[in-house]
């Protein structure tokens, strides 16, 4: 039996998309012992409201020289912020009752003292508990890897045993399909495109939200507007 695995950085509540590339491997690595960068998807995604697309990001400060599983999360009050801008523009959405409590809990049960746990700990639940995704997670911390970026993949996926492995696009401009097929591992690439649209609050649509905007809008159907789950 192949192992198909995947190697992202955990996003703040991310897009369809990344759970789209979690649910067509077997094992999901989070990635987190890697430069921590601004203005990027590690702390901040984007929801709809009345007025547009809305930026949502956790203060993180802005010192560059951290990994991401290093950043603290100094100050609590985003918390709540973030859940009052959630439930404002989503209360009306069909299914924003049923789905609310277990999504509000991120907010008020518990205080985040570091970014990587409260992203990971978010897609880990969503995957399992809200779309059904039977993959098993890891973390790259744990393999005591010593190369960088390229070769730092091939390490990793060699440790966990991989025969194939599931890339974003993004990382076309530096994996070499050929130091892949040496090492006997195939590389696939996700194709984003050719979403289906949705019933969405707030024309015009856009899928460059949050995974938490599918769910609120569609329910138990949320997997029907993803691109990884058979529609039979």
């Amino acid at each position: 039996m192949g192992k198909k695995v995947a190697i992202l950085q955990s996003n703040y509540i991310p897009w369809k998309g990344y759970f789209d590339i979690i649910n067509q491997v077997d094992l999901f690595i989070f990635h987190d012992d890697l430069q921590y960068t601004k203005l990027d998807w590690r702390n901040r995604n984007r929801i709809k409201t009345p007025q547009g697309l809305k930026w949502l990001s956790i203060p993180c400060g802005t010192d560059e020289h951290r990994l991401i599983n290093e950043v603290e999360l100094r100050d609590s009050s985003w918390q709540r912020k973030h859940w009052n801008i959630i439930e404002a523009n989503y209360s009306k959405a069909p299914f924003f009752k049923q789905y609310a409590p277990v999504i509000k809990d991120f907010y008020w049960g518990q205080t985040w003292r570091r970014l990587s746990e409260l992203n990971q700990t978010f897609i880990k639940f969503i995957s399992h508990h809200i779309l059904g995704i039977t993959t098993e997670f890891d973390n790259s911390e744990n393999y005591a890897l010593t190369h960088k970026k390229a070769e730092r993949v091939i390490e990793l996926l060699k440790k966990v045993n991989a025969t194939s492995y599931l890339s974003g696009p993004a990382a076309k401009a530096y994996l070499s399909e050929e130091v892949f097929r040496s090492e006997n591992i195939q590389l696939e690439w996700m194709d984003y495109s050719g979403y289906p649209e949705y019933p969405q609050l707030y024309p015009p649509f856009a899928h460059e939200v949050s995974i938490i905007d599918l769910i609120f809008n569609t329910g138990p159907d949320a997997t029907k507007y993803m691109k990884s789950f058979s529609h039979s």
